[in-house]
Formats: C-alpha cells, structure tokens, sequence
C-alpha cells in the first residue's frame, strides 16, 4: 500500500489545516500521527474504513476531525483552532485490518512521507 500525504504548511494560531492522505488501495484502518522538534511519534487520529468510526488523542479532541472518501480511497484530517504545539511533522500510516492498538505507531507497516505543519504568528 502507498500513502500520499499532503496539505500541511503554515497557520497562524487559531487558523485551520487540512491534511489527506490518499492510498494506493483500501486498507482497514488509517491514522495520522505527528513528531514534533525533540519529541517521540504520537497519535492524533485514526478513523476505520469500515465503520468509519473515529478516535482522537485528547489533546486534539474536538479540534480536529478525521474523515475519509471511499470513492478517492483518501482520508482526511481537518485541523481548527490551531495551537503552536501542534506544530510537527505530520504522517499518515495505514493497516489493512483494525487494531485495538491502532494508537501505537508499532502497529503500522505502510506509511505516507511526513508533512510538516507549522503553527506560528
């Protein structure tokens, strides 16, 4: 499977951002995750292709919003309300079949070239 992220780039504090993640075919679960300056890989987002259920980091609950297009094989994940700690390199990652665990990078076997997000004035 081969992931395409896209979309990241600069935003003020409090601005929005739209990062997507196209696949080269269906997979069962895609998530986001980032690394920032100095700091491990952590979990934002992940959102089931075939539920489409969705879980969030704490940290960006109600910010941010994971989506996907079926028909694009494209997921989605919509930033708002941006702070200057989400700065960080943004990656996208992908199973083929749901994992509880879907919030341990460990799990991922494909993954999408960082896309950088910047949160500045």
């Amino acid at each position: 499977v081969l992931l395409q992220a896209s979309g990241g780039g600069l935003a003020q504090p409090g601005g929005s951002l739209r990062l997507s993640c196209a696949a080269s075919e269906r997979t069962g679960v895609t998530t986001w995750f980032r690394q920032a300056p100095g700091k491990e890989r952590e979990f934002v987002a992940a959102i089931r292709w075939g539920t489409g259920a969705t879980y969030y980091a704490d940290s960006v609950k109600g910010r941010f919003t994971i989506s996907k297009d079926r028909a694009k094989v494209t997921a989605y994940q919509q930033m708002n309300s941006l702070k200057p700690e989400d700065t960080a390199v943004y990656y996208c990652a992908a199973r083929l079949h749901y994992t509880l665990a879907y919030y341990d990078s460990e799990q991922y076997g494909f993954w999408g070239q960082g896309t950088l997000v910047t949160v500045s004035s």
